[in-house]
């Protein structure tokens, strides 16, 4: 592979508190689908707190949005995570737990290897992709782009969903 990570970002708003009944059931898999997420082929780094998840964080206003940002090796690694692991079950029941956003609610962007995207920069992408829409800059699983420097062809081609925050 290329001398490039893949960042991805999510942002989700939840339909109740963290600690009400009604999110129970997510909060129960949390430690689960993010040691999963650690231990997955092409895993390079995930946003946490020392409490193991980003759930404490609220980079905006609105304090019922949550955001999970993470580095990959690969489109194809964080889609094999995405959508081949018990995360997909996760995906299944977002309704239960998340509202749908209007916007997009996830970016896909190359940073070069080392590098730990800030929440600030996984904020600007996702917004640039809300104005300008798929870019070699920011994309989506629909959408991908490759590394700078590699083929258009190698672009691969993901499931056409978007991933929970979590």
């Amino acid at each position: 592979m290329s001398g490039y990570h893949l960042a991805q970002v999510n942002i989700a708003r939840l339909l109740a508190p963290l600690d009400s009944p009604q999110l129970t059931s997510f909060v129960s898999r949390l430690e689960e689908i993010n040691a999963l997420a650690d231990g997955a082929d092409g895993f390079v780094w995930r946003l946490q707190t020392e409490d193991g998840d980003a759930t404490a964080l609220r980079p905006y206003a609105d304090d019922r949005i949550l955001v999970n940002l993470s580095v990959w090796k690969s489109v194809e690694d964080l889609t094999r995570f995405v959508y081949r692991t018990s995360h997909a079950e996760v995906m299944r029941r977002r309704r239960e737990w998340f509202e749908r956003l209007a916007e997009a609610s996830m970016a896909l962007w190359w940073i070069p290897a080392g590098h730990v995207p800030s929440v600030e920069e996984a904020k600007e992408r996702l917004d640039r992709l809300r104005r300008a829409g798929p870019t070699p800059d920011v994309f989506t699983f629909r959408e991908a782009f490759p590394p700078p420097g590699a083929p258009a062809t190698d672009a691969p081609r993901a499931q056409p969903d978007e991933c929970p925050a979590g």
